[in-house]
């Protein structure tokens, strides 16, 4: 079935809309440069105070090791599911030679500060960069209208996996892929999501859903996808994070617990990456 545009706008459950609305999550100093994600943290040196540079390098840092499970991309069609304030759909166009880029995020608020924050570049590559509402589970788009999908840390918002991955694997081309960076559950353990709501206020307030990377995987696989491949890259993320919010931060503090998730086995980050087959 083709969608397209003009899809009926989603529900946008209540901690998203606050949090991504009123509260502007982003233009907190933990989240520096308007990427809003953890950190990908490989090569920093955590043995000492972090700068926000460091802290904009590290959002950098894991929006490149995602985009570089998609090359190659020059001239290719990309949609990012989750663009936020776009400053990662911005990297991929400037950096990966992608011929368009659309940002998707269901927040209109979002939307909005996205075009604001990208307005030269949105002047200076005029019919390249786009930014449109739409959710995860009902994107308007046609079938087979990108080459690559991207999702950087937004899935834990995503309230139906399955719709997410039959969205994805429609909006694809034959030949095309997706790449997903976000923090799931390990494994299927029935006392994870209790945990973590015990751990992190962000589940427990209905913000984050503490979906499992077997969930993932397999609504990637039902939904027609195939070569799904899953790679921790927690190590290079939970310590530098700890690390940024030490000097802001006490320990126990519920940011701070997401190490404490990491190293308890509740909680780990991953990319995970699938293929359109070419029938």
């Amino acid at each position: 079935m083709t969608q397209g545009p003009g899809a009926t706008p989603h529900p946008i459950p209540p901690a998203v809309q606050e949090a991504y609305g009123p509260a502007d999550l982003g233009s907190m100093p933990m989240f520096a440069g308007g990427f809003i994600n953890f950190g990908y943290w490989q090569g920093f040196d955590l043995g000492r105070s972090l700068t926000e540079d460091d802290r904009i390098g590290s959002q950098l840092a894991m929006y490149r090791q995602a985009l570089g499970a998609l090359v190659p991309t020059e001239g290719l069609r990309a949609l990012e599911v989750g663009c936020g304030l776009g400053a990662g759909a911005a990297v991929a166009l400037e950096e990966y030679g992608f011929a368009r880029v659309t940002g998707m995020d269901i927040h209109p608020q979002q939307l909005e500060r996205a075009r604001q924050a990208n307005s030269g570049l949105l002047g200076r590559r005029p019919g390249r960069l786009h930014f449109v509402q739409g959710a995860a589970e009902d994107m308007p788009f046609d079938d087979g209208e990108f080459d690559r999908v991207l999702s950087v840390e937004a899935a834990q918002h995503f309230r139906d996996l399955g719709a997410f991955a039959r969205e994805t694997a429609r909006v694809l081309r034959p030949g095309g892929r997706v790449a997903i960076a976000g923090f799931f559950v390990p494994d299927a353990g029935p006392a994870r999501a209790g945990r973590l709501a015990e751990l992190l206020d962000s589940f427990a307030s209905g913000l984050d859903v503490a979906h499992t990377v077997p969930l993932l995987t397999g609504s990637l696989e039902r939904a027609g996808l195939s070569g799904v491949r899953v790679t921790s890259i927690g190590a290079s993320v939970w310590p530098g994070w700890d690390r940024w919010l030490a000097d802001a931060w006490k320990p126990d503090t519920w940011p701070r617990n997401f190490l404490r998730a990491y190293r308890e086995g509740t909680l780990d980050y991953f990319t995970v990456t699938a293929e359109r087959p070419v029938r």
